[in-house]
């Protein structure tokens, strides 16, 4: 089975691992790549390891020769396409934020922007792990954030056995490479303001990728406190490893359900009791990782999570997605076969 795919926003950080992941699936061919500042132009001249693919602009995207598409696009400007792909019955990987949050109003509220797309919402949120059987033959998915990845894969199976303690709060403590801040120059990621510091950034209940998690949580059935996340910028390129600190009612019960939960899942490991999750268990790889810290005298149990911001917690995740909405092997592209 062939899938044609393209991808929009191609020469992003995710767009650039999306493209190296599909040049190299074994059931995906990339049809066309698009940019709206280097149309005309090589991919490669993009990134000097990228296939040698000529880009096009999204006007000129040929929509009508391709199976799925994926969007690595800002918000605002992927759902419009969207809409364009799934009319022609294309399939659609959105990896902006447009299509997570289900209702606009909350889009609205988090994104300060209406949303431009709204007759799209609800589609299924593509976290397989945590969501597997919506994504099954799916015409079209919303890939999480990547904080919101780390987060919900340390706290949902908790949510769902109703573990956590009521009306205490969540409190997330995440550190990001600076690649989550995008390829755009900004002073703060240049490399003479990150090398030698650490800082955070839309810290409390401020950071966006909070109205995907919050979500996600309710439909687990959480009851719990306020979400308190505090987003540092780390000094590495990177990666995320996300504290969260959750007291429960049950501490073994809390620890036995996390492992349960991803005992059998090839892409979420649940490291030994003693060992922590650190970003060098997953950076250039698809998998999250988690440790479990229990601290008995509180009732709180720290998870580790932690990710790489650009594959597990975009790209790879996408081509995850990808292979569930076509019923191939889930892990196809990402593990060796």
């Amino acid at each position: 089975m062939t899938v044609r795919v393209g991808v929009y926003g191609a020469t992003g950080y995710t767009g650039l691992e999306l493209v190296r992941l599909l040049d190299t699936h074994p059931e995906a061919q990339i049809r066309f790549a698009t940019s709206e500042s280097a149309a005309g132009t090589s991919l490669r001249a993009s990134s000097p390891l990228a296939p040698d693919l000529t880009l096009v602009s999204a006007a000129d995207a040929p929509l009508d020769e391709v199976d799925c598409v994926f969007l690595c696009l800002p918000h605002t400007q992927s759902a419009p396409i969207a809409a364009q792909a799934l009319a022609r019955d294309v399939r659609v990987v959105d990896l902006s934020a447009d299509l997570r949050i289900d209702d606009p109003d909350a889009y609205a509220r988090w994104y300060k922007v209406a949303h431009p797309a709204p007759d799209l919402l609800p589609v299924p949120y593509g976290l397989p792990e945590l969501g597997r059987l919506r994504l099954l033959g799916a015409l079209c998915v919303a890939n999480p954030g990547c904080y919101a990845t780390a987060i919900l894969l340390a706290v949902v199976p908790l949510a769902r056995a109703d573990l956590l303690a009521p009306a205490a709060p969540l409190i997330i403590d995440a550190k990001s490479g600076v690649t989550g801040a995008g390829r755009a120059p900004k002073q703060n990621i240049l490399f003479g303001e990150v090398h030698g510091n650490l800082s955070p950034y839309n810290i409390g209940h401020a950071h966006r990728h909070l109205g995907e998690v919050e979500q996600e949580l309710a439909r687990a059935g959480y009851d719990g406190g306020p979400l308190i996340f505090a987003p540092h910028l780390l000094p590495t390129d990177r990666g995320i490893l996300a504290a969260v600190y959750a007291q429960v009612t049950d501490l073994d019960a809390a620890q036995s359900t996390l492992r349960s939960a991803y005992a059998d899942e090839p892409l979420v490991c649940v490291l030994p009791p003693g060992e922590l999750a650190t970003l060098a268990h997953v950076v250039r790889t698809p998998r999250a990782v988690l440790s479990l810290t229990p601290v008995p005298d509180a009732n709180v149990l720290i998870v580790m999570s932690a990710l790489d911001n650009l594959l597990k917690g975009a790209a790879s995740q996408a081509v995850q997605n990808f292979n569930l909405m076509f019923s191939l092997p889930e892990t196809a592209g990402l593990l060796p076969a």
